[in-house]
């Protein structure tokens, strides 16, 4: 039991690096949205 174990958490880290490259990738796009959006306020007041 503990082996597979072992052997499961081993399989799950290269898909942990892609969830975090995703997670990261889709965080910064979110970011530059609400960016684009406030200087896109700011320059029509």
């Amino acid at each position: 039991m503990k082996h597979k174990h072992a052997k499961t958490k081993v399989e799950k880290e290269p898909a942990l690096k892609g969830t975090l490259a995703s997670v990261l990738f889709l965080g910064f796009f979110l970011i530059f949205t609400w960016v684009s959006v406030y200087f896109l306020f700011l320059n029509r007041l």
